[in-house]
């Protein structure tokens, strides 16, 4: 098959317009072409030019050789690749200890369902709850103000992707289409077959749940087992690698090879493992607010006349400013038609993030608008950027009251730098609810410096995002690990044997597409590793 890259059609083009379009750029008869597939289609928002959908489809042609032939020299038209999974291994028949991921979030998920696939029958330990369970409790923070430290946004069946947009693209470097594996499991599962050619496909929270409940069931009918409810507390090595783990009920499980595939926000487990010696580093994150506009704004900014058309959606952005003090501003985490949602892990602290449903259609757009933090702004070791997010998120538990609400403000009134008392015509989403005054406290100056500049700035790029009414809430940190677990080639780490640190947590991944490539990695590296062979 040949692979057409780059082929424009108009927004609203008839159906046969495809494949009419394909005979006319390939120059070939009507009947030449026996079929096609739609590989990718994404569009062209740019101002100044008209909306355009753009197509990359894969041809089975009559005269392939002749047809490749004749355009030797287009880099649009190439042969398809092969971009099917192949299993890097089988589990021998005499495997001594199965192998042990711990955490159950994408990039664990996908860790032991390669592992299940490969013959391997892994054992999961997963401190939260099932997923259905676990959304329960999650409601019981957002509407009645009582949070469970183990069964919340960030721990649980599904991890803290679950409550979120369901983004299923990312910016790795991806050669051997391991996103395409993940893409293809997430169908098996229940996903809209859609997402496998929109050029940015999302799944939603709601759907998420049942898509993590037939994964799991994938797992255990191929042996795996799942266990709910276990926190590991410590882990045993010897002479430089792993012999095995410790939960919290005092069990202990013999193993030689551990998938820690920690979310961000494990950092009981990550305080465990520093004091056990396994080498870490801290690294750069970011920090923040989430900002919220009628999704309407962000429509007509993006798409114009067309905003509104079934096949766009509600409009995202993405949007960065270089600060004069140095600092980057970007916006992270953007959810259209979607809602702030309370996701903090601990008692009596306050964090943001955001979430949409498959259908992207509440009121308000919201995204994180985050500055750029580097170690250097929290010395201290691999440890420091924990306690830095814990003193904002214990600042922000203040500020909004001190019973989970989250402190607010308006945008207008934050670049000016006064308090807020009363709302406009944008109704912020967050549960338990918004407490408006001032946000100048919630972070240190330099990033409230940033921000105030950063906005008027992205104003100038979509009309209206600087608007008075638009809400501002405090405070979005877990935007990704503050350290890393710091790994080899192998994908094991550096100092203990056997252990292979994993997905987001780790500092080795950033979304659901990233974390579950990352899990089918780490799978591989421990089934060359049993297999005495070379990654």
């Amino acid at each position: 098959m040949l692979r057409l890259n780059e082929l424009r059609l108009p927004l609203d083009h008839a159906p046969e317009a495809l494949p009419e379009a394909i005979v006319q750029r390939l120059k070939i008869k009507p009947e030449a072409l026996k079929s096609f597939t739609v590989f990718k289609r994404s569009y062209d928002a740019r101002r100044g030019h008209p909306l355009m959908l753009i197509y990359s489809v894969d041809c089975e042609l009559a005269d392939e050789a002749g047809v490749q032939k004749r355009f030797a020299t287009d880099h649009k038209i190439v042969p398809t690749p092969d971009m099917d999974y192949k299993l890097v291994g089988h589990a021998p028949s005499d495997l001594a200890h199965r192998p042990v991921v711990v955490g159950f979030g994408p990039c664990g998920i996908f860790a032991a369902l390669l592992l299940a696939q490969m013959g391997f029958k892994p054992i999961v330990l997963e401190r939260g709850k099932e997923v259905r369970q676990r959304t329960k409790d999650t409601w019981g923070l957002w509407r009645k103000n009582v949070l469970n430290p183990e069964s919340n946004v960030q721990f649980g069946e599904g991890g803290a992707g679950t409550f979120s947009d369901g983004k299923l693209y990312s910016q790795i470097k991806d050669p051997r289409y391991l996103g395409r594996k993940v893409i293809a499991e997430f169908v098996k599962a229940g996903a809209p077959e859609e997402i496998v050619y929109v050029s940015k496909p999302h799944i939603g929270t709601f759907r998420l749940v049942g898509m993590v409940e037939k994964m799991r069931e994938t797992i255990t009918e191929l042996g795996g087992e799942i266990r709910f409810e276990q926190k590991v507390t410590d882990i045993q090595i010897e002479d430089g690698a792993v012999r095995g783990l410790t939960l919290e009920s005092g069990e202990q499980i013999r193993t030689d090879h551990v998938v820690m595939a920690l979310g961000h926000s494990a950092r009981d487990t990550f305080e465990m493992l520093h004091a056990r010696g396994v080498f870490m580093e801290a690294k750069p994150f970011s920090v923040g607010f989430r900002i919220e506009h009628p999704q309407s704004l962000i429509d007509r900014a993006r798409f114009g006349k067309h905003a509104g058309h079934p096949l766009l959606g509600a409009a995202d952005y993405k949007l960065v400013h270089h600060a004069q003090n140095g600092r980057s501003v970007y916006s992270f985490c953007m959810c259209p038609g979607g809602t702030v949602v309370a996701a903090t892990s601990e008692p009596n602290r306050v964090v943001t993030n955001g979430m949409s449903q498959y259908s992207r259609n509440e009121r308000n757009a919201n995204a994180g608008i985050v500055v750029g933090i580097t170690p250097d702004d929290y010395p201290g070791g691999p440890l420091a950027g924990i306690a830095f997010q814990r003193e904002l998120e214990s600042r922000a538990f203040v500020l909004g009251g001190g019973n989970y609400e989250a402190p607010g403000q308006l945008v207008g009134d934050f670049i000016a730098g006064r308090d807020s008392t009363a709302l406009g015509s944008v109704e912020p989403s967050y549960k338990p609810g918004v407490k408006l005054g001032s946000l100048h406290s919630a972070l240190p100056a330099y990033a409230i410096e940033a921000m105030r500049e950063a906005l008027p700035a992205f104003g100038k790029q979509i009309q209206g995002f600087d608007m008075h009414d638009a809400v501002l809430t405090g405070v979005e940190t877990r935007t990704s690990s503050p350290l890393r677990i710091t790994r080899g080639e192998d994908c094991q780490s550096l100092n203990v044997r056997g252990l292979f640190p994993a997905g987001e947590g780790a500092g080795y991944a950033g979304g659901i597409l990233s974390a579950g490539v990352d899990g089918i990695k780490v799978a591989e590296a421990v089934a060359l590793s049993v297999l005495g062979r070379a990654a």
